[in-house]
């Protein structure tokens, strides 16, 4: 397999401008400071192209503006520079006092922060808390950045508590910057009733900056009779589903069966899904070659949703195969970022997905919330006991059919324990077991136009966050998140739980990090407070990142488990109350509204 580094989607990736801004007052004082404020502006542009990637892979890039700025004329100069480069992130850097009006970045759709030095010679932090009261003032919120340690003039360490918050910022932020301008796809519309898989308009184009496509499911129809698809990619990628998609037991009646032909016809459809639904996202150049321009351009979908259920699985095979070979770091081509795809054209849940990848840069799961299995539950349905990080209590993480196969838990980190990695650091051999512990089923009898759905059991030991965005009435979006962590329970458990609900149908078990407080008092309260049928989960804790995210798109988040000193919003948070943040980020959400007026 080969890794393929690509920006999919149309216009340029975004790029983070650094503003070196010191005290202008010529005749020794900006003089003195010249050196030390841009060697502090390389420096942070160095850390952040060092650690930071895009999702696709690729390297983020850094603008440093071409002077420093000591007033307002420079300001706007730099602003110039960063609107021709593609800027969409700005970090303010500075070890001295200066002139907050005149020098602070006014561009109120840009997220900003300001990293004021921690020294006595010049305090930068004056500057920073003078700085982050003109941006209060002025109703243009800003992140501040501020060491824990005095450090002495011209020290070019960037201290671990720094670094900390200039990642955690910068990374929120560059998911903010991609959203603006790409689509959410809707592939067909509501699936049974759920009422997610109405695309709320306003709530894409005022909080995230996306537009919103649709295409009716006849459309793969279409394109399936018409042969609107690269065949020569087809017959590549149907002989390597044979070769690596091994088929499980079926499960279904004897009456409802399908015959050795009709499901080998299922395979050969689902393939050709698969195709259509990604040339559906970002277009193919293929079909442009066959005479098929309109459809070869795409419609620049960051993200998307198949309906499936019931208008299209009640006489077509299901979307379960697209949408878990999409969803995961590689197929017939080779490794590749994944995409993100909802089941039922959940669009908040697919909302969540693309938070948790841009985040993470790695594949994400799309989960139904489906049951909390209490101690007395187990033990009272298979004899059993539940021990270590599930004693009290797991809740089931199964999705109907579909599920990205990097969640096998197959890849190993450094220490061989198992994980979800970004695509450029999965192996050959990490993809190909990912492969060999999936079945594909053939779809259950309520399925009744065939198809085949992901089953696979998630290793446990995972460090994982579940998250969802949720619209209600009155408030608009609301954003939840639950770290935990997955684990594995014993075959004489799992088995019977399992086949409780649907055994052809991936399974993660999760377990919440539990604090005695709220929701998190226990694993049971988790449950009863989420608030949709549907999950996204994130390998690792990144409930923090997901956090920041938020207030930059002024979602509130009304429920989580993460520590207090993780958390990073803007310094007008302070404002609505310290006391108490979760009402103060509801207040300071409601103030300022969505990102995009």
């Amino acid at each position: 397999m080969t890794q393929q580094f690509v920006n999919r989607y149309k216009g340029s990736l975004p790029k983070i401008g650094i503003r070196p801004v010191l005290d202008g007052r010529e005749g020794g004082i900006r003089e003195s400071l010249e050196n030390v404020t841009m060697e502090m502006a390389k420096s942070v542009a160095q850390l952040l192209t060092e650690k930071l990637r895009h999702s696709n892979g690729m390297p983020v890039e850094c603008v440093i503006a071409d002077t420093t700025i000591g007033g307002v004329a420079e300001a706007a100069q730099a602003a110039e520079k960063f609107r021709r480069e593609g800027v969409g992130v700005s970090i303010s850097v500075t070890p001295s006092w200066c002139y907050p009006t005149e020098t602070i970045d006014t561009d109120p759709t840009i997220p900003k922060a300001i990293w004021g030095f921690n020294g006595t010679e010049r305090p930068g932090a004056v500057y920073l808390a003078a700085a982050m009261s003109a941006h209060n003032q002025k109703g243009i919120p800003a992140f501040a950045i501020y060491g824990n340690d005095v450090q002495d003039m011209g020290d070019k360490t960037i201290t671990p508590d720094v670094e900390q918050k200039l990642l955690q910022f910068a990374k929120s932020a560059l998911a903010v910057a991609t959203l603006r301008g790409k689509s959410y796809l809707s592939m067909g519309n509501v699936s049974m009733g759920i009422a997610s898989c109405i695309a709320d308009e306003p709530f894409f184009q005022r909080y995230l900056g996306m537009r919103n496509e649709y295409v009716d499911m006849t459309e793969f129809v279409r394109r399936m009779e018409l042969g609107i698809y690269d065949k020569d990619e087809y017959e590549k990628a149907l002989q390597w589903t044979k070769d690596n998609c091994r088929e499980g037991d079926d499960v279904n009646p004897p009456h409802l069966k399908r015959t050795r032909e009709q499901k080998d016809g299922d395979w050969q459809t689902i393939v050709k899904m698969a195709l259509i639904a990604r040339d559906l996202m970002i277009g193919n150049p293929k079909l442009k070659e066959m005479g098929f321009g309109e459809e070869a351009r795409g419609r620049n979908a960051i993200a998307a949703g198949f309906q499936g259920q019931r208008a299209w699985t009640d006489y077509f095979p299901t979307g379960d195969f697209l949408e878990a070979m999409l969803t995961s770091s590689f197929d017939w081509n080779g490794i590749r970022e994944p995409f993100v795809v909802a089941t039922e054209n959940d669009t908040l849940n697919a909302v969540t997905m693309l938070f948790g990848s841009l985040l993470t840069n790695s594949a994400q799961l799309f989960a139904d919330v489906r049951t909390y299995w209490s101690p007395d539950a187990v033990r009272r349905v298979t004899g059993q006991e539940l021990s270590g990080l599930a004693e009290n209590g797991v809740i089931h993480l199964i999705n109907s059919g579909p599920a990205s196969l990097d969640w096998t838990g197959q890849a190993k980190a450094e220490d061989g324990s198992p994980t979800v990695k970004p695509f450029w650091q999965l192996t050959e051999e990490e993809a190909q077991a990912c492969l060999d512990a999936t079945l594909w089923r053939p779809a259950v009898d309520f399925f009744r136009g065939g198809g085949f759905s992901t089953d696979f059991t998630t290793r446990g030991g995972m460090p994982a966050t579940m998250a969802r965005v949720n619209l209600v009435a009155g408030i608009g979006p609301v954003l939840q998140i639950a770290e935990g962590y997955t684990v594995e329970l014993p075959d004489d458990i799992h088995n019977i739980l399992d086949k409780r609900t649907d055994q052809t149908w991936p399974t993660t078990w999760f377990v919440p990090n539990l604090n005695g407080e709220g929701p998190f008092r226990d694993v049971y309260s988790v449950m009863n407070a989420w608030g949709s049928n549907h999950c996204a989960v994130s390998y690792g804790h990144n409930g923090a990142d997901l956090i920041t995210l938020a207030s930059m798109l002024r979602i509130p988040v009304c429920m989580h488990n993460v520590p207090a000193e993780r958390i990073f919003r803007p310094s007008a948070w302070n404002a609505f109350g310290t006391s108490d943040p979760e009402g103060a980020d509801y207040r300071a959400c409601g103030v300022y509204g969505p990102l995009y007026k």
